[in-house]
């Protein structure tokens, strides 16, 4: 039997403050206030949904990986001015996941990774299962394979 999952997003209220920074305020932090001009190619990690062309985004670093394991782990991710949390439901998959190559990476429990693999967007949904299969992954990180940038994650459902 498949085992069921949800796929979780990062918080707006996490990122909703940057907006209101000035650029060199921005700048001392690493981010990168930007203009969207090609779509798709600005993932939003918090709605989870591709800005569109002339979106304002933000380009920061983010620790997505808070573990005290080998494994934490940050990388830069975007965030679009207008975005809300994604409220995704059980077994849905993001449309933005449909159409790029991702690397999966499942963690027990300590934060240490027991499963990974690279994969087409459009196989999502049977790869989270799949792994999940495996009783030693609690949950999944999804990242771009290309550029290994973080998306969301992936916990079995309850």
């Amino acid at each position: 039997m498949a085992t069921d999952f949800i796929i979780r997003s990062l918080q707006d209220n996490e990122f909703a403050y940057l907006f209101n920074l000035e650029e060199a305020e921005l700048e001392k932090m690493g981010m990168i206030r930007m203009i969207v001009d090609a779509h798709p190619g600005f993932p939003c990690r918090v709605s989870l949904e591709d800005a569109k062309i002339g979106e304002e985004v933000i380009l920061l670093p983010y620790q997505h990986h808070k573990t005290n394991s080998p494994y934490q782990s940050g990388g830069p991710i975007f965030v679009r001015r207008i975005a809300k949390t994604a409220n995704l439901n059980v077994n849905e998959i993001p449309e933005m996941l449909h159409q790029r190559l991702l690397s999966l990476r499942g963690f027990d429990h300590r934060g240490i990774m027991k499963q990974s693999t690279v994969i087409e967007g459009e196989n999502l949904k049977q790869e989270l299962q799949r792994i999940f299969e495996n009783p030693e992954v609690d949950y999944i990180h999804i990242h771009n394979a290309k550029p290994g940038c973080y998306n969301c994650m992936a916990e079995r459902a309850s």
